[in-house]
């Protein structure tokens, strides 16, 4: 075991001196160390419960004859950086995370490892390390938030974002603003829809990295809770058996979670993490595996903010097991999980338990799956949409009104300068031009809101949040920056959106945009932050998942 090199021998008399500083007792010696990568913290929902529940990691260690060692990990709220210069770290904080994991696990040499995570980058960050290290290792997800109420309906934040639109459209009060405010996040948890935290949570599920029902169970449940032990019991099992986490991380694995995601309409961001993930554990996974799953797998559970059913809703329905169940002619149920059991085994006991939130291939909520990659003249490398939000024949013909920042454009939005048919194109916001990509749920928020989605579409090099609903389109690759054709666009270019036939096109003839291009200029960096501009100069495209050059 790795732990050998800082415990065994005469040699290691000063590391154990060290580690009896700690509270090592003799006979922990010779038990296997585990690492817990707790990203705890006092500032964001999804994390703020991590202290209690990584308790109940340890003792599940120890009861397994481990020896548990917690260190932590940073976590950004998502939430809380939207619409200001603090979403250009989120991203980026992805990177670091999975570095500091790296850094804590090699430098005190663990046998065995434990992610706890919660929200948006952060259990990317983790399942990042988990692939790069290749120790046995488990995911513990901390759960989703409970819905809230207003006025006898479910309600969770993108209602908070879009009732600010509609505040702003003069369709509601200050006051009723102030009550959905107030109401909608009433807990602990990542928040209650499938936004990005949620979507990854469940298909690091779907890939085996977790015990059954972790990615769909509450953060403030006794489940939860018992879950957490479990794991700390199962880490044990797997060191002592030497099952090493690119076991799991297979290509069928990524395919599998592909098609939990195109079957749910998850986060458009999910692109971005599995990439990231393949490409440290050694996987080859491109855009086109994405599209190719998705006109195979229809979306078939209607979760907020794409529907009306919240994350408690699909665990009561039958989580991921169930989901699974029920789109198995495009799983491989070969695929061994951490637990010791093949994911046939798994679903064999599984049942839906409510068929309106978990639907039949035969009664889809869209006939192909919730997310597409499209191409074309305006995204050479490929561009996403999250048709759940839409349709999967979706149409949208209009003029462009290009904006060279989401402060722009936004501001444009909410004063009500974007007319109907206009296609809002927000660029030199993708992973080196922002630089950080950040997400945009303030504009696309704003456009719900104000009641205009079914009258524009949104365009960006950047990326929409999990919580977007409406025609948007992120991800387009080349980004601006790299002087891609969107950095081309002038206002009143014709754009076209079909998603039917997968495609984005500027309608520009082939010399105008090679005469454009011999006129652009690159912009100065909108950063200053050294860190920024660091990530800036190494960051690859988002068709590549936003990995590091070298990585």
């Amino acid at each position: 075991m790795p732990s050998s090199f800082i415990k065994d021998g005469v040699e290691r008399a000063p590391h154990r001196s060290l580690l009896r500083a700690v509270g090592v007792k003799d006979e922990d010696f010779k038990k296997p160390f585990i690492g817990i990568a707790n990203s705890y913290s006092e500032i964001v929902p999804g994390h703020v419960h991590l202290r209690e529940l990584v308790e109940y990691v340890k003792k599940g260690i120890k009861d397994a004859g481990g020896v548990p060692f917690e260190f932590n990990t940073i976590a950004l709220d998502d939430g809380i950086a939207m619409g200001h210069a603090g979403m250009k770290y989120s991203l980026p904080s992805r990177e670091v995370i999975a570095d500091s994991v790296e850094i804590m696990a090699m430098g005190h040499q663990f046998d065995g490892l434990v992610t706890i995570s919660s929200c948006d980058k952060i259990t990317p960050g983790m399942l990042m390390a988990v692939a790069r290290l290749n120790l046995p290792s488990i995911m513990l997800t901390g759960g989703a938030m409970r819905a809230g109420f207003y006025k006898g309906k479910k309600v969770g934040l993108v209602d908070v974002f879009e009732a600010v639109g509609s505040y702003k459209a003069g369709k509601i009060s200050e006051n009723e603003l102030l009550e959905i405010e107030r109401v909608a996040c009433p807990g602990a948890g990542s928040c209650s829809g499938l936004f990005t935290a949620n979507s990854m949570a469940i298909l690091v599920e779907s890939m085996g990295l977790t015990l059954p029902y972790v990615g769909t169970s509450l953060a403030e449940s006794e489940e939860k809770k018992q879950l957490a032990y479990l794991t700390g019991k199962r880490i044990v099992e797997l060191v002592k058996q030497d099952i090493r986490a690119r076991t799991f991380l297979t290509r069928n694995s990524f395919l599998n979670a592909i098609a939990v995601d195109m079957a749910l309409g998850g986060s458009t961001n999910t692109i971005l993490h599995l990439l990231a993930a393949a490409s440290e554990a050694n996987v080859q996974l491109s855009l086109d595996d994405f599209d190719t799953i998705s006109k195979k797998v229809p979306h078939i559970a209607p979760i907020y903010p794409g529907g009306r059913y919240m994350i408690e809703d699909l665990h009561e329905a039958g989580g991921v097991p169930a989901l699974m169940k029920v789109i198995k002619e495009h799983i491989d149920t070969e695929v061994l999980t951490v637990s010791g059991l093949f994911i046939k085994e798994i679903i064999e006991n599984a049942s839906v338990k409510n068929h309106e939130v978990i639907r039949t291939p035969e009664n889809p909520v869209h006939r192909t799956g919730g997310i597409a990659i499209l191409k074309g003249t305006l995204a050479p490398n490929g561009s996403v949409i999250k048709t759940a939000a839409i349709g999967d024949d979706y149409y949208f013909k209009g003029k462009a009104s290009p904006f060279d920042s989401e402060e722009e454009a936004f501001e444009a939005v909410i004063k009500g300068k974007v007319g109907e048919g206009r296609v809002i194109v927000v660029r030199y916001e993708g992973p080196k031009g922002g630089p950080g990509m950040r997400e945009m749920l303030d504009i696309t928020s704003a456009v719900v809101g104000m009641g205009i989605d079914d009258k524009v579409a949104l365009i960006t090099d950047g990326r929409f949040s999990g919580g977007t609903r409406g025609p948007a389109v992120g991800h387009v690759s080349p980004e601006a920056w790299e002087m891609g054709p969107i950095a081309l666009i002038r206002e009143d270019d014709l754009i076209e959106i079909d998603v039917k036939n997968r495609k984005l096109n500027v309608l520009l003839d082939e010399k105008e945009l090679k005469k454009r291009s011999q006129e652009w200029k690159r912009p100065a960096p909108k950063t200053t932050s050294r860190f920024l501009l660091r990530y800036s100069t190494q960051v690859t495209s988002a068709d590549k998942g936003c990995v590091l050059k070298g990585s």
